[in-house]
C-alpha cells in the first residue's frame, strides 16, 4: 500500500516539475550576460554614443594605477589647445624629476640633472613608455607643482562628472615610491582610486576632446632622445597594438597600469569597421588567482570580441516618426486649429540584434496646445525610448535615449476678423456647454 502512494505521488509531481522548467525558459532567456572575466571590475562601451554594452562591479572604487595618466594627457592636451603650453617649450629637470628617473623598476626614461627636454618628448615617454619622472615634469610644467596639479585633476574630474575617485598624484604611483616627496596633503602610502564607470567616462571624453592622442598611444615602440649617448628603446606596455605579443586586430590604445595595490589594469581602444570600442578591466588575475600582463589583455579581448560579434548600431526610431492617437497638437489663435507634430531625429545606437523589438518608444510632452504664430520645428516634448525587459545598462554620461518631437509645418495667426469670430463661437460654445451641464444636472 505504502509502494503505491508514493507512485500515486511521484506522478502528481510531474506536473509540478514540468510548469517549474518551463516557467524558468523565459528568465533564462534573458539572463544576464557572463563573460567569464577573471577581474575585479569591467566596462565596455560604444565610443562614438557612450552606450554601455556591458559592466561588471563596474561603480566600486578600485586602484587605477599608470591609467592615471590619461588624466595627465587630457589636461597637457587642453593646455597645448589653450596655448599655455607648447609642444617644443623646454622643461629643466627637477631635484624630484631626476631622483626618480633614475628609477628605472619604476617605469622611467633616465632624465639629466642638468638636462631640459621638451614636452613632446616628455609627452611620448609617458605616452608611449608610462614613464614616470616625464609624468610628473608635465605636471610641473602645467601647474607650478605636482600639488597644484592636483587641483586642476579633481576640477577636470568634477567638469567631466567623475564619481569615486581620489587622486594623490599624476602618475598613478603609490606614493611610497616617492621618496618622500608625495604632493602635500596627501599620505605616504596613499594611492589613486576610481570607478571602472568613471575611468571609461575619462577614456570617452579624451577621446571625444582629443582624438590625436591616438596617433601616439599607438606607437608600439619609439627610441628617446634617438641619436644622442641618452637613446633608450621605448616599449610600449600595451601589448595589444599591431606587432606585439598580444596583437589585437584594431587596438590603437589606450592606458595600461600595474601596480602591488591595483594589479594589472587596462583602458584599451580599438576600431573596427567604422565602430569603436572602449573597455577597462581592473586587477584581472588567471586561472591561478595570479595578475599578469596576459590576464589583463585576454580579458580585454573577450570583452572586444563580445562587443564586436555581439552588437551593431541599430535604427530603434526613424525621423519623422508620428505617434498613433497623438499625431497633432491643438493651435489656438491660428489659421488652422491644429499642427502634425513628429520625431525630429532618428535614434540610433548600439544594441544586440536580437534585442531591438525589446525597445519601446514613449512620448513626452511639453506642450500639449500652442499659440501662433507656430513656427516649423517648434519643440513641443520628446520621446524616450526604454527597454521594457532585461537589463540596459543606459549611457556613460547618464543621459536619456531620447530625440525631440517638434511641429512638422508652420501654422500663421489667424487675421483680426478670423479671431473676432473665433471668439464669438468660443463665447457660445462654453456657454451652450454650461447650459447643457445646468440641465443634465437637474436631472
Amino acid at each position: 500500500m505504502k509502494k503505491k502512494t508514493n507512485t500515486v505521488l511521484r506522478l502528481l509531481l510531474i506536473p509540478v516539475l514540468l510548469i517549474s522548467i518551463f516557467a524558468g525558459i523565459p528568465a533564462q532567456a534573458h539572463a544576464e550576460t557572463d563573460l567569464g572575466l577573471t577581474v575585479d571590475a569591467a566596462i565596455l562601451i560604444d565610443a562614438d554614443s557612450g552606450k554601455i554594452l556591458y559592466e561588471q562591479n563596474a561603480d566600486t572604487s578600485l586602484g587605477i594605477a599608470s591609467m592615471t595618466k590619461m588624466m595627465t594627457e587630457f589636461l597637457l592636451l587642453d593646455a597645448i589647445d589653450a596655448g599655455t603650453v607648447k609642444w617644443d617649450q623646454e622643461y629643466h629637470v627637477t631635484d624630484y624629476t631626476y631622483r626618480m628617473s633614475q628609477n628605472r623598476a619604476l617605469s622611467n626614461v633616465p632624465l639629466r640633472r642638468d638636462g631640459t627636454y621638451t614636452i613632446r618628448e616628455l609627452y611620448e615617454a609617458m605616452a608611449i613608455y608610462s614613464a614616470n619622472a616625464a609624468t610628473v615634469a608635465i605636471a610641473e610644467t602645467i601647474a607650478g607643482s605636482e600639488t597644484e596639479f592636483l587641483k586642476l585633476m579633481n576640477k577636470k574630474a568634477e567638469e567631466l562628472g567623475l564619481e569615486g575617485y581620489k587622486f594623490v598624484n599624476a602618475t598613478g604611483l603609490n606614493n611610497a615610491d616617492l621618496f618622500g616627496m608625495h604632493p602635500s596633503g596627501t599620505g605616504p602610502e596613499d594611492e589613486n582610486v576610481m570607478p571602472a564607470k568613471s575611468v571609461a567616462k575619462l577614456a570617452y571624453h579624451l577621446l571625444k576632446d582629443h582624438p590625436k592622442v591616438l596617433e601616439t598611444s599607438k606607437i608600439a615602440k619609439k627610441k628617446f632622445r634617438e641619436g644622442t649617448e641618452d637613446e633608450i628603446q621605448m616599449s610600449n606596455w600595451n601589448f595589444m597594438l599591431p606587432g606585439l605579443v598580444y596583437e589585437y586586430e584594431g587596438v590603437d590604445g589606450l592606458k595600461t597600469g600595474t601596480t602591488n595595490f591595483a594589479g594589472h589594469c587596462f583602458t584599451g581602444t580599438a576600431e573596427r569597421n567604422g565602430t569603436r570600442l572602449i573597455a577597462v578591466v581592473m586587477k584581472a588575475v588567471d586561472a591561478k588567482g595570479q595578475g599578469s600582463y596576459e590576464a589583463r589583455f585576454d580579458a580585454t579581448a573577450k570583452l572586444f570580441n563580445y562587443g564586436f560579434s555581439q552588437f551593431s548600431k541599430q535604427e530603434i526610431l526613424p525621423a519623422n516618426y508620428t505617434f498613433k492617437g497623438q499625431k497633432t497638437v491643438k493651435v489656438t489663435k491660428g489659421k488652422e486649429d491644429k499642427v502634425a507634430i513628429a520625431v525630429k531625429e532618428p535614434i540610433s545606437f548600439m544594441i544586440k540584434s536580437s534585442d531591438k523589438d525589446l525597445y519601446k518608444p514613449t512620448l513626452v510632452l511639453d506642450k500639449k496646445s500652442l499659440e501662433a504664430d507656430v513656427k516649423k520645428d517648434t519643440v513641443v516634448g520628446k520621446v524616450v525610448i526604454e527597454r521594457t525587459e532585461g537589463t540596459d545598462y543606459g549611457f556613460i554620461d547618464g543621459k536619456d535615449i531620447s530625440s525631440d518631437v517638434v511641429t512638422t509645418k508652420a501654422v500663421e495667426r489667424a487675421s483680426g476678423i478670423s479671431l473676432f469670430f473665433q471668439g464669438v463661437g468660443n463665447f457660445f460654445g462654453n456657454l451652450w456647454g454650461g447650459i447643457t451641464d445646468f440641465v443634465g444636472g437637474l436631472f
